[in-house]
């Protein structure tokens, strides 16, 4: 069978190739040109416990300026990695834009209370990984403490969650304490009654009889006559007087 080559043909091809050659072209100038900038922006605008100035020293590693960075040397997966590394930080995402700006998305840990133990303070994030103290900001958190090993921790780390989800626990719970036999005892930010609740199970009933027990004693203001408000026993509220 012979082939038959026609202009058409040969026009394609000779566009093809320019094609290549200009693409080819195109990429060896763009990866040897150096970046015009850096830009550090934080998911959810949650930039409290590390810095963006922190965050960029990561990106220009040893150079004192991005301007001197060429992008052929950059190796984002290993940028990225070395920002993940920062104890503060959950997540990072780095790339270059089409202007030349190298960019870092960061999404910080979310602290969901403050651990006391007998020589040291720390936070525990949402997932129950332990996550240093900052010196950019104090979060709000409950205050845990009675804590004698990282594994009955992480017992409690669900009851946290709950706490943190919930906005009437999240601004009422302050502290939580883990008593020998007893259980978890919680403080209550507005008043000076203990709230008992025992194992770290049923967590979600517990706290909805609570809730619903709150309510009521809102409206007949009676929350300051009692001393200790007990949710360890199933689908009820008992409540000791002082």
């Amino acid at each position: 069978m012979r082939a038959y080559f026609t202009w058409t043909n040969l026009r394609l091809g000779l566009m093809m190739g320019l094609v290549i050659f200009l693409f080819s072209f195109t990429s060896i100038r763009n990866n040897s040109r150096k970046l015009k900038g850096s830009a550090v922006f934080f998911v959810e605008g949650n930039s409290f416990f590390i810095k963006q100035e922190s965050v960029n020293k990561l990106l220009i590693e040893n150079n004192s300026q991005v301007s001197a960075i060429e992008k052929v040397t950059l190796d984002l997966n290993k940028l990225e990695k070395s920002i993940a590394h920062n104890p503060m930080v959950e997540k990072s995402e780095v790339y270059v834009s089409i202007d030349g700006i190298l960019k870092a998305e960061v999404a910080q840990k979310t602290p969901i209370a403050r651990v006391f133990d007998a020589s040291s303070s720390y936070y525990i994030d949402y997932h129950g990984r332990k996550m240093p103290l900052s010196e950019e900001f104090t979060a709000r958190v409950p205050v845990v403490s009675g804590i004698p090993t990282p594994k009955s921790l992480q017992h409690i780390v669900p009851v946290l969650q709950y706490i943190f989800k919930d906005p009437f626990l999240k601004k009422n719970i302050i502290g939580i304490q883990l008593v020998p036999v007893t259980g978890l005892r919680l403080l209550s930010r507005n008043y000076t009654y203990d709230i008992e609740f025992g194992k770290p199970i049923r967590v979600e009933e517990k706290f909805t009889c609570y809730k619903a027990f709150y309510q009521k004693a809102v409206l007949d203001s009676s929350l300051t006559q009692y001393k200790r408000i007990n949710l360890k026993f199933a689908q009820q509220v008992v409540c000791i007087k002082k």
